[in-house]
């Protein structure tokens, strides 16, 4: 769900109305597509709700968007975001919070995100958009990062590249487990 200092409800429902109002798709049908209620949908265009990370993401991947673009508002050309700032979204079953560190500029295709997580519930996330790649790198802890039948575990310094095109997973061994996620869409 959105986090204490997380993306403004108001950019979502922006973005979630311009990016369906772009491709031509009802409230039911882009409702249908992301597996969720036409009235969740309806409250998160209207700025009301509440989205996990999982609701925004199946709704980018409908949308054929990158995730990125429904929770970044437009930011000046000289960026500082300081620890704790950024728009942050938690999981729904994992201690897990993404915070979007840079969206990816016009005519470029990534999105570098601050992961901290703790063990307990891992994050297992659906495939994202055809040809996508995460890239992880370690920063504390310890993690079991990757395709699902195929993560592997990493520490400090470690980096991992993977298709986010397929299910996979970010599981904290170790508590204040942190790492630095760059999401690379192709098309």
């Amino acid at each position: 769900m959105v986090g204490n200092s997380g993306a403004p409800l108001a950019a979502i429902a922006a973005a979630l109305q311009r990016e369906r109002r772009r491709i031509g798709l009802s409230l039911a049908e882009v409702a249908r597509r992301a597996g969720i209620a036409k009235s969740t949908l309806s409250q998160l265009e209207s700025g009301t709700g509440n989205p996990s990370i999982e609701t925004l993401w199946a709704l980018s991947s409908a949308l054929e968007v990158p995730f990125s673009l429904l929770v970044d508002p437009p930011r000046p050309v000289v960026q500082v975001i300081r620890a704790g700032e950024g728009p942050a979204l938690s999981s729904e079953s994992a201690d897990y919070v993404a915070t979007l560190l840079s969206a990816s500029p016009a005519k470029t295709r990534r999105d570098i995100y601050l992961i901290t997580a703790q063990p307990g519930e891992p994050r297992r996330s659906e495939p994202h958009l055809a040809g996508t790649l995460e890239h992880v790198i370690l920063s504390t802890g310890r993690a079991l990062v990757g395709p699902t039948d195929d993560a592997v575990e990493v520490g400090p310094g470690d980096y991992v590249l993977y298709p986010g095109d397929v299910a996979h997973v970010f599981e904290a061994l170790e508590t204040g487990t942190a790492a630095v996620l760059v999401s690379e869409h192709r098309s």
